[in-house]
């Protein structure tokens, strides 16, 4: 979502990955997708405060969720579906990136775990400590695509967290994670929640919802991300009416958030309220229009993609189709994941309009997108037998 991110689909793919100094120049840069301004923060965090663990949480966040923005990772569609993120293939990270993540992660280990040394009960310490290993999983999930290892780093995390408020029953941001990992596992299929299991984990969906809501209402560093978190949570579980101020509250804190405003459109559309998602939509155009701080970076092709995305699902096939047609015509100014779902998605209102000819051939060019995605595998089957709603 807007941030993934939130969290990557297994322990935590939004910035509540680095949960702390949300009001720092840092996680300014950060929370608004400003990935490079805020690793040059972070940076600087270090340089002032070298044996401070956080530091090297909040840099191995930023390069991590930088990639993640490249690879059309953070957008709650991927997130909010187990099985699309489970099959989404590795995510690219240049040789040098990861490098400095793996530094930066051993290097808030170390200094968490020396903390540790000198008292078991330092609940600070192993909050960062777990931040780290939340930080890890996530790159073991989706750059490695090492299941075991995510596992295991993911266990790792609800024990750090979990005797932080053993010994501190008030430490209300060590929830988060516990929080996350309790919803994720118990939303995965059962061969996933079968070999958590083995691990020494076990996820409880419900459970894992009230305790993102106590963070969000009674949390202290990790409440932001607890909302963030809650609002994919909420798309997962088609309650798009509780999304939705979540994301208008975040829109305030983070304004120049892109994302925000694509994911309140579509939770507004998921509600029934066309009007209102069209109208975030048209507000996200007149920010890149006038050049507003961080919208410029906004494809056109995207805006056009998420407007005829809507009116596609509300029948309204000519509109849908000038939007999606604007949308392919710039499709190499967009993310994988967007390229591929708008030549799949012409395809299928070229099928509704009976014209089988073009939708066929924007059935094609899905599938030469991206042949491993999911939308390219549905494209093939419309090849044979066309799309019906």
């Amino acid at each position: 979502m807007a941030f993934a991110g939130l969290a990557a689909a297994f322990v935590l793919l939004l910035p509540a990955s680095a949960q702390d100094l949300n009001g720092t120049e840092g996680f300014q840069h950060f929370y608004n997708l400003e990935f490079d301004e805020a690793i040059q923060a972070f940076a600087r965090e270090i340089a002032q405060s070298p044996d401070a663990p956080s530091g090297y949480n909040h840099l191995a966040a930023a390069v991590i969720f930088r990639a993640m923005l490249q690879g059309g990772m953070l957008e709650s569609e991927l997130v909010s579906s187990s099985n699309l993120f489970l099959s989404r293939p590795k995510l690219p990270m240049p040789a040098e990136d990861q490098k400095k993540f793996n530094d930066a992660i051993q290097k808030s280990i170390e200094l968490s775990q020396a903390r540790l040394n000198r008292n078991p009960r330092d609940t600070q310490a192993l909050y960062t400590a777990g931040v780290a290993c939340a930080l890890r999983a996530n790159y073991h999930f989706i750059v490695r695509k090492a299941w075991r290892d995510t596992l295991h780093d993911a266990n790792t995390v609800h024990w750090y967290h979990s005797k932080a408020t053993d010994i501190d029953p008030s430490f209300t941001d060590a929830r988060v994670t516990q929080g996350a990992h309790d919803f994720i596992l118990g939303s995965l299929p059962w061969t996933w929640r079968l070999i958590g299991v083995l691990v020494g984990f076990h996820g409880n969906k419900e459970a894992g919802i009230r305790t993102l809501q106590l963070v969000a209402e009674k949390g202290n560093l990790a409440r932001l991300d607890a909302k963030v978190f809650l609002a994919i949570v909420y798309r997962r579980e088609n309650k798009p009416r509780l999304a939705i101020p979540l994301l208008e509250e975040l829109i305030g804190h983070f304004p120049r958030n892109y994302l925000l405003y694509f994911e309140l459109a579509q939770m507004s559309s998921d509600a029934g309220d066309k009007t209102r998602a069209l109208a975030a939509l048209q507000k996200l155009r007149l920010l890149k229009e006038s050049g507003a701080p961080g919208y410029t970076r906004v494809a056109a092709g995207k805006i056009y993609y998420s407007e005829g995305n809507i009116q596609f699902w509300y029948d309204e096939l000519d509109a849908a189709l000038e939007n999606m047609k604007k949308a392919t015509a710039r499709a190499q100014d967009l993310d994988p994941d967007t390229r591929v779902l708008a030549w799949e998605r012409l395809g299928q209102i070229y099928d509704l309009k009976g014209q089988r000819a073009l939708a066929l051939e924007a059935y094609r060019r899905a599938i030469e997108a991206a042949p491993a995605s999911e939308a390219a595998r549905e494209s093939q089957r419309y090849l044979a037998s066309p799309y019906r709603k």
